[in-house]
């Protein structure tokens, strides 16, 4: 077993011993070269009461939380497709500018929620462009070209995947849990999830089994907090987890669009230069 896993494992249930691991406020150089996963959950639908709550733990590590929203779910006339996100309100672009001017990632999941796969081509593709739309005109700094589409439940075609691959940066979808560590190709991301009860057993396991590989990067879709949403987790739950995670060296939680960001965007300018000819 190696470390990495093992010292997960030590720790998870354990509240005394989380609490009592330091935050990481820093890190070095040193440690930055040796991330080897990378752990991202996705929190989707937008509920307004989580989202804050989500927000403000995240903050306590001073990471940044993935937030994908339904761009018409704060509306008034807003027909939610299921009890688990008819249940509670929804935030409006307000919270999300907010949000995200706080540093936490906000991108689009569905214009109404609807299973994009269960219509036509050329519907599915509507409601995507309104999405993106909505998101343009609401969204301060809101580029499609740097987004992540998240699919309303993980429901992706071949058809809707080619469309968006020149759209967006990325799209999530249905899939494994656990991606490639990022690459310049990589367009295509997948997830899991767990549900309608509490996830938290399901994302533990999925940690342990991505710690267990020598790299790698796990996205776990989640909803809301406490009884909010499809699949919740426990706030307290999330704040330990997050001790535990970022107290282990080769972790890097980060949400999806930072991670492209991080460790392929941001080196292209370099890869891509040509290289000087002795003189």
């Amino acid at each position: 077993m190696n470390r990495t896993r093992r010292e997960f494992l030590l720790t998870v249930g354990s509240v005394s011993a989380t609490l009592a691991w330091p935050h990481r406020l820093a890190v070095s150089a040193e440690k930055e070269s040796r991330r080897q996963h990378i752990v991202t959950l996705s929190f989707d639908d937008g509920f307004a009461k989580s989202s804050r709550r989500i927000a403000r733990i995240y903050e306590k590590f001073n990471l940044s939380a993935c937030l994908n929203v339904i761009a018409t779910g704060h509306h008034a006339d807003y027909a939610a497709p299921g009890a688990y996100i008819a249940g509670s309100p929804k935030g409006d672009f307000v919270l999300w500018n907010e949000l995200k001017q706080r540093g936490h990632e906000v991108m689009p999941h569905s214009y109404r929620h609807a299973n994009l796969k269960e219509m036509p081509f050329e519907e599915a593709v509507d409601l995507i462009r309104r999405c993106l739309d909505v998101f343009g005109e609401q969204l301060k700094g809101f580029d499609p070209k740097k987004a992540i589409y998240n699919f309303a439940y993980n429901a992706s075609t071949p058809q809707l995947e080619k469309w968006l691959t020149a759209r967006v940066r990325a799209f999530r979808t249905g899939g494994a849990a656990i991606n490639r560590w990022p690459h310049p190709k990589q367009v295509k991301l997948t997830c899991t999830s767990f549900g309608p009860a509490n996830c938290e057993r399901a994302i533990d396991r999925e940690i342990e089994r991505l710690l267990a590989l020598k790299e790698g990067w796990l996205i776990f879709n989640t909803h809301g907090l406490d009884k909010e949403g499809w699949g919740p987790i426990r706030a307290t739950y999330l704040e330990r987890l997050l001790a535990r995670l970022t107290a282990i060296e080769s972790v890097d939680v980060l949400p999806a669009g930072a991670a492209l960001a991080k460790y392929v965007d941001a080196k292209k300018p370099e890869e891509e230069a040509p290289a000087s000819s002795a003189g």
